[in-house]
Protein backbone atom coordinates (compact mmCIF):
# COMPACT_ATOMS: atom_id res chain seq x y z
CA UNK A 1 0.00 0.00 0.00
CA UNK A 2 1.31 3.56 -0.93
CA UNK A 3 1.42 6.16 1.96
CA UNK A 4 0.98 9.84 2.44
CA UNK A 5 1.80 12.37 4.61
CA UNK A 6 -1.58 13.95 6.31
CA UNK A 7 -1.47 17.06 8.60
CA UNK A 8 -3.94 15.99 11.15
CA UNK A 9 -5.28 18.36 13.93
CA UNK A 10 -6.00 15.42 16.26
CA UNK A 11 -7.64 17.74 19.21
CA UNK A 12 -8.06 20.96 19.71
CA UNK A 13 -4.46 23.03 20.28
CA UNK A 14 -2.74 19.83 18.26
CA UNK A 15 -1.64 19.33 14.93
CA UNK A 16 0.47 16.34 13.62
CA UNK A 17 1.93 14.39 10.97
CA UNK A 18 0.42 10.94 10.51
CA UNK A 19 0.76 8.44 7.32
CA UNK A 20 -2.09 7.56 5.73
CA UNK A 21 -2.91 5.22 2.74
CA UNK A 22 -2.80 7.19 -0.28
CA UNK A 23 -6.59 6.54 -1.26
CA UNK A 24 -8.28 5.28 -4.53
CA UNK A 25 -11.06 7.02 -6.42
CA UNK A 26 -14.74 5.64 -6.31
CA UNK A 27 -16.31 5.79 -9.74
CA UNK A 28 -17.65 9.10 -9.52
CA UNK A 29 -14.38 10.94 -8.29
CA UNK A 30 -11.05 11.82 -8.91
CA UNK A 31 -7.83 11.52 -7.16
CA UNK A 32 -5.66 14.91 -7.08
CA UNK A 33 -2.37 15.61 -6.00
CA UNK A 34 -2.30 18.35 -4.13
CA UNK A 35 -0.58 21.83 -5.28
CA UNK A 36 -1.97 25.13 -2.69
CA UNK A 37 -3.99 25.56 -0.03
CA UNK A 38 -5.06 28.63 1.40
CA UNK A 39 -5.53 28.67 5.25
CA UNK A 40 -9.02 29.72 6.15
CA UNK A 41 -10.37 31.19 9.13
CA UNK A 42 -12.22 27.87 9.69
CA UNK A 43 -8.46 26.24 10.35
CA UNK A 44 -8.21 28.79 12.75
CA UNK A 45 -11.07 28.16 14.81
CA UNK A 46 -11.14 24.43 14.82
CA UNK A 47 -7.69 24.32 15.89
CA UNK A 48 -9.05 26.49 18.79
CA UNK A 49 -11.60 24.65 19.28
CA UNK A 50 -14.00 27.26 18.43
CA UNK A 51 -15.49 25.84 15.43
CA UNK A 52 -19.25 24.34 15.83
CA UNK A 53 -20.25 20.84 14.47
CA UNK A 54 -16.98 20.06 14.28
CA UNK A 55 -15.71 16.52 15.52
CA UNK A 56 -11.61 15.06 15.53
CA UNK A 57 -9.51 14.04 14.46
CA UNK A 58 -9.75 15.91 11.11
CA UNK A 59 -7.40 16.88 7.93
CA UNK A 60 -8.13 20.36 7.45
CA UNK A 61 -8.35 22.70 4.57
CA UNK A 62 -10.96 23.27 2.08
CA UNK A 63 -9.50 26.33 -0.27
CA UNK A 64 -7.36 23.37 -2.72
CA UNK A 65 -5.55 23.73 -6.08
CA UNK A 66 -4.42 20.19 -7.28
CA UNK A 67 -3.97 18.05 -10.07
CA UNK A 68 -5.56 15.51 -11.49
CA UNK A 69 -3.85 12.50 -11.13
CA UNK A 70 -6.18 9.30 -11.55
CA UNK A 71 -10.09 9.20 -12.84
CA UNK A 72 -13.14 7.13 -11.54
CA UNK A 73 -14.65 4.56 -14.01
CA UNK A 74 -17.72 7.23 -14.43
CA UNK A 75 -15.58 10.45 -14.57
CA UNK A 76 -15.52 11.71 -18.25
CA UNK A 77 -14.43 15.45 -18.39
CA UNK A 78 -11.44 14.98 -16.43
CA UNK A 79 -8.05 13.75 -17.69
CA UNK A 80 -4.63 13.43 -15.67
CA UNK A 81 -2.65 16.41 -15.47
CA UNK A 82 -5.46 18.86 -15.36
CA UNK A 83 -5.07 21.50 -12.81
CA UNK A 84 -8.81 21.80 -10.74
CA UNK A 85 -9.67 24.29 -7.84
CA UNK A 86 -11.83 22.14 -5.18
CA UNK A 87 -15.51 23.39 -4.69
CA UNK A 88 -15.64 21.95 -1.56
CA UNK A 89 -20.03 21.80 -0.67
CA UNK A 90 -20.65 18.11 -1.19
CA UNK A 91 -24.60 18.81 -1.18
CA UNK A 92 -27.09 15.81 -1.39
CA UNK A 93 -28.87 17.16 -4.34
CA UNK A 94 -32.19 16.02 -3.21
CA UNK A 95 -33.19 18.52 -0.11
CA UNK A 96 -35.58 21.50 -1.30
CA UNK A 97 -32.67 24.09 -1.64
CA UNK A 98 -30.67 21.57 -3.24
CA UNK A 99 -33.86 21.20 -5.81
CA UNK A 100 -34.28 24.82 -5.74
CA UNK A 101 -30.83 25.59 -7.50
CA UNK A 102 -29.30 26.54 -4.07
CA UNK A 103 -26.53 23.86 -3.12
CA UNK A 104 -24.76 26.40 -0.88
CA UNK A 105 -27.18 25.70 1.81
CA UNK A 106 -28.00 22.44 1.01
CA UNK A 107 -29.76 20.86 4.21
CA UNK A 108 -27.17 17.97 4.89
CA UNK A 109 -24.39 19.97 3.02
CA UNK A 110 -20.78 18.29 4.18
CA UNK A 111 -17.68 20.65 3.63
CA UNK A 112 -14.30 18.74 2.46
CA UNK A 113 -12.29 19.69 5.03
CA UNK A 114 -14.59 20.60 7.96
CA UNK A 115 -17.43 17.91 8.29
CA UNK A 116 -15.04 15.39 6.41
CA UNK A 117 -11.12 15.09 5.34
CA UNK A 118 -9.57 17.79 3.72
CA UNK A 119 -6.77 19.40 1.50
CA UNK A 120 -4.13 19.34 4.54
CA UNK A 121 -2.37 16.08 2.38
CA UNK A 122 -0.54 14.95 -0.05
CA UNK A 123 -3.59 13.45 -2.09
CA UNK A 124 -7.62 13.63 -2.08
CA UNK A 125 -10.14 12.12 -3.93
CA UNK A 126 -13.08 14.56 -4.56
CA UNK A 127 -16.34 14.30 -6.58
CA UNK A 128 -15.37 14.91 -9.94
CA UNK A 129 -18.58 17.34 -9.93
CA UNK A 130 -16.82 19.66 -7.44
CA UNK A 131 -13.79 19.94 -9.43
CA UNK A 132 -13.51 23.04 -11.68
CA UNK A 133 -10.86 22.93 -14.23
CA UNK A 134 -8.35 25.86 -13.76
CA UNK A 135 -5.19 25.19 -16.04
CA UNK A 136 -5.07 29.08 -17.28
CA UNK A 137 -4.73 29.89 -13.28
CA UNK A 138 -1.32 30.43 -11.47
CA UNK A 139 -1.83 27.52 -8.52
CA UNK A 140 -1.84 30.03 -5.28
CA UNK A 141 -5.05 31.72 -7.30
CA UNK A 142 -6.33 28.83 -8.04
CA UNK A 143 -6.75 27.56 -4.45
CA UNK A 144 -8.16 31.11 -3.68
CA UNK A 145 -10.91 30.62 -5.72
CA UNK A 146 -12.71 29.13 -2.89
CA UNK A 147 -13.14 32.55 -0.67
CA UNK A 148 -13.06 34.75 -3.42
CA UNK A 149 -16.25 32.66 -4.59
CA UNK A 150 -17.78 33.05 -0.82
CA UNK A 151 -17.53 37.43 -1.60
CA UNK A 152 -18.81 36.50 -5.02
CA UNK A 153 -21.68 34.85 -3.63
CA UNK A 154 -22.60 37.21 -1.31
CA UNK A 155 -21.81 40.71 -3.81
CA UNK A 156 -24.89 38.39 -5.79
CA UNK A 157 -26.96 38.03 -2.72
CA UNK A 158 -26.67 41.76 -2.20
CA UNK A 159 -27.54 42.34 -5.98
CA UNK A 160 -24.78 44.99 -6.16
CA UNK A 161 -24.61 46.82 -9.57
CA UNK A 162 -23.15 49.65 -11.39
CA UNK A 163 -23.17 52.83 -9.60
CA UNK A 164 -24.37 51.60 -6.29
CA UNK A 165 -22.74 52.77 -3.15
CA UNK A 166 -21.38 49.74 -1.27
CA UNK A 167 -19.56 49.47 2.32
CA UNK A 168 -17.72 47.00 3.15
CA UNK A 169 -17.10 46.17 6.71
CA UNK A 170 -14.44 43.81 7.72
CA UNK A 171 -11.24 43.59 5.45
CA UNK A 172 -10.27 40.05 6.38
CA UNK A 173 -10.11 37.67 2.99
CA UNK A 174 -14.14 37.69 2.73
CA UNK A 175 -14.11 41.12 2.34
CA UNK A 176 -11.53 41.82 0.44
CA UNK A 177 -13.09 39.46 -2.31
CA UNK A 178 -16.48 41.26 -1.60
CA UNK A 179 -14.96 45.04 -2.21
CA UNK A 180 -12.99 43.74 -5.25
CA UNK A 181 -15.46 42.10 -7.11
CA UNK A 182 -18.42 44.86 -6.25
CA UNK A 183 -15.95 47.11 -7.41
CA UNK A 184 -15.46 44.94 -10.57
CA UNK A 185 -18.91 45.43 -10.95
CA UNK A 186 -19.29 49.16 -11.27
CA UNK A 187 -19.90 49.69 -7.65
CA UNK A 188 -18.26 52.57 -5.69
CA UNK A 189 -16.89 50.70 -2.57
CA UNK A 190 -15.75 51.89 0.73
CA UNK A 191 -14.05 49.21 2.79
CA UNK A 192 -14.17 49.67 7.17
CA UNK A 193 -12.15 47.94 9.49
CA UNK A 194 -10.57 48.36 12.85
CA UNK A 195 -7.06 47.13 11.98
CA UNK A 196 -4.34 49.35 10.86
CA UNK A 197 -2.54 46.64 9.31
CA UNK A 198 -6.16 45.28 6.98
CA UNK A 199 -6.53 48.98 6.29
CA UNK A 200 -2.86 49.11 4.91
CA UNK A 201 -3.53 45.90 2.88
CA UNK A 202 -6.67 47.73 1.35
CA UNK A 203 -4.83 50.72 0.31
CA UNK A 204 -1.56 48.80 -1.04
CA UNK A 205 -3.40 46.00 -2.74
CA UNK A 206 -7.11 47.31 -3.85
CA UNK A 207 -6.57 50.68 -3.89
CA UNK A 208 -10.00 51.54 -2.13
CA UNK A 209 -11.12 54.64 0.42
CA UNK A 210 -10.52 52.71 3.59
CA UNK A 211 -11.77 53.97 7.10
CA UNK A 212 -11.27 53.39 10.34
CA UNK A 213 -14.95 52.63 12.19
CA UNK A 214 -13.38 53.90 15.81
CA UNK A 215 -13.02 56.75 14.56
CA UNK A 216 -15.30 59.83 16.05
CA UNK A 217 -16.11 61.70 12.63
CA UNK A 218 -16.58 58.24 11.07
CA UNK A 219 -19.91 58.52 9.97
CA UNK A 220 -18.47 61.58 8.37
CA UNK A 221 -15.74 60.86 6.35
CA UNK A 222 -18.43 57.60 5.39
CA UNK A 223 -20.56 60.07 3.75
CA UNK A 224 -17.82 61.51 2.42
CA UNK A 225 -17.31 58.44 0.23
CA UNK A 226 -20.69 58.40 -0.94
CA UNK A 227 -21.35 62.17 -2.08
CA UNK A 228 -23.01 63.14 1.83
CA UNK A 229 -25.13 59.90 1.77
CA UNK A 230 -24.98 56.72 3.78
CA UNK A 231 -24.00 53.20 2.50
CA UNK A 232 -26.84 52.09 -0.38
CA UNK A 233 -25.83 48.42 0.63
CA UNK A 234 -23.80 47.42 3.30
CA UNK A 235 -22.03 43.92 3.26
CA UNK A 236 -21.08 42.57 6.72
CA UNK A 237 -17.92 39.85 6.46
CA UNK A 238 -16.48 40.54 10.42
CA UNK A 239 -18.43 38.04 12.25
CA UNK A 240 -18.46 40.57 15.01
CA UNK A 241 -21.60 40.42 16.91
CA UNK A 242 -21.09 44.68 17.69
CA UNK A 243 -20.14 45.71 14.07
CA UNK A 244 -22.97 43.50 12.85
CA UNK A 245 -25.50 44.84 15.37
CA UNK A 246 -24.35 48.36 14.07
CA UNK A 247 -24.89 47.57 10.44
CA UNK A 248 -28.52 49.05 10.55
CA UNK A 249 -26.77 52.68 11.17
CA UNK A 250 -24.85 53.06 8.45
CA UNK A 251 -26.98 52.12 5.63
CA UNK A 252 -29.60 54.96 3.75
CA UNK A 253 -33.26 54.94 3.84
CA UNK A 254 -34.25 52.17 1.40
CA UNK A 255 -30.97 50.44 1.90
CA UNK A 256 -29.71 46.69 2.66
CA UNK A 257 -27.21 44.89 4.85
CA UNK A 258 -25.86 41.55 3.63
CA UNK A 259 -24.32 39.48 6.14
CA UNK A 260 -21.61 36.70 4.99
CA UNK A 261 -19.99 37.06 8.50
CA UNK A 262 -21.46 34.62 11.31
CA UNK A 263 -21.23 34.55 15.22
CA UNK A 264 -22.48 32.26 17.53
CA UNK A 265 -25.14 34.94 19.23
CA UNK A 266 -28.43 36.72 18.71
CA UNK A 267 -28.60 40.02 16.65
CA UNK A 268 -29.82 42.83 18.29
CA UNK A 269 -30.58 46.40 16.41
CA UNK A 270 -33.18 48.64 16.88
CA UNK A 271 -36.59 47.67 15.58
CA UNK A 272 -37.82 51.29 14.86
CA UNK A 273 -34.65 52.29 13.01
CA UNK A 274 -35.09 48.99 10.64
CA UNK A 275 -38.24 49.57 10.02
CA UNK A 276 -38.24 53.50 8.74
CA UNK A 277 -35.43 52.83 6.58
CA UNK A 278 -37.46 50.11 5.69
CA UNK A 279 -34.34 48.13 5.50
CA UNK A 280 -33.74 44.66 3.64
CA UNK A 281 -31.99 42.04 5.35
CA UNK A 282 -30.02 38.84 3.80
CA UNK A 283 -27.92 36.08 5.12
CA UNK A 284 -25.29 34.91 2.63
CA UNK A 285 -23.89 31.24 3.08
CA UNK A 286 -20.82 29.23 0.74
CA UNK A 287 -20.93 29.81 -3.09
CA UNK A 288 -22.63 27.99 -5.45
CA UNK A 289 -20.54 26.76 -8.67
CA UNK A 290 -21.95 29.66 -10.80
CA UNK A 291 -19.77 31.75 -8.07
CA UNK A 292 -16.66 29.23 -9.00
CA UNK A 293 -17.17 30.48 -12.46
CA UNK A 294 -17.57 33.50 -12.05
CA UNK A 295 -14.36 34.13 -9.75
CA UNK A 296 -12.34 31.83 -12.33
CA UNK A 297 -13.32 34.19 -15.33
CA UNK A 298 -12.62 37.80 -13.06
CA UNK A 299 -9.03 35.80 -12.52
CA UNK A 300 -8.64 34.72 -15.79
CA UNK A 301 -9.44 38.87 -17.01
CA UNK A 302 -6.56 39.87 -14.55
CA UNK A 303 -10.04 41.57 -12.44
CA UNK A 304 -9.30 39.25 -9.30
CA UNK A 305 -5.58 38.29 -8.37
CA UNK A 306 -3.71 36.15 -5.57
CA UNK A 307 -2.42 39.40 -4.36
CA UNK A 308 -5.58 40.84 -3.05
CA UNK A 309 -5.69 38.54 -0.75
CA UNK A 310 -2.49 36.84 0.03
CA UNK A 311 -0.01 37.88 2.87
CA UNK A 312 1.31 34.48 3.85
CA UNK A 313 3.14 31.32 2.27
CA UNK A 314 3.89 28.59 4.41
CA UNK A 315 6.00 24.55 3.37
CA UNK A 316 3.75 21.83 3.74
CA UNK A 317 6.62 19.53 5.30
CA UNK A 318 7.02 22.33 8.21
CA UNK A 319 3.42 23.72 8.91
CA UNK A 320 3.20 21.19 12.04
CA UNK A 321 5.82 22.84 13.65
CA UNK A 322 4.79 26.43 13.69
CA UNK A 323 1.22 26.31 13.19
CA UNK A 324 0.40 27.99 16.39
CA UNK A 325 3.47 30.90 16.52
CA UNK A 326 2.63 31.61 12.56
CA UNK A 327 -0.85 31.13 11.98
CA UNK A 328 -2.89 30.95 14.95
CA UNK A 329 -0.62 34.15 16.98
CA UNK A 330 0.53 35.88 13.76
CA UNK A 331 -1.77 39.59 13.79
CA UNK A 332 0.08 40.23 10.49
CA UNK A 333 -1.99 37.59 8.38
CA UNK A 334 -4.93 38.07 6.17
CA UNK A 335 -4.45 34.86 4.41
CA UNK A 336 -2.27 32.23 3.87
CA UNK A 337 -1.49 29.45 1.60
CA UNK A 338 0.18 25.94 2.27
CA UNK A 339 2.79 25.12 -0.49
CA UNK A 340 3.52 21.47 -1.33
Amino acid sequence: MVMMKSLVCLEPTKMVYQQRNKPSPAPHEALIKIKNVGICGTDIHAWAGRQPFFSYPRVLGHEICGEVVATGAQVERLLPGQQVSVIPYVACQQCPACLSGRSNCCENISVIGVHQDGGFCEYLCVPAANLLPADDLDPEAAALIEPFAISAHAVRRAAIADGDDVLVVGAGPIGLGVAAIARADGARVAVADTSATRRDHVRQHLALPVLDPGQHDFELRLRQCFSGALAQKLVDATGNQAAMNNTVNLIRHGGSITLVGLFKGDLQFSDPEFHKKETTLLGSRNATPQDFVRVAQLMAAGRLTAGMLLTHRYAFDALADVYQRDVIDNRQLIKGVIQF
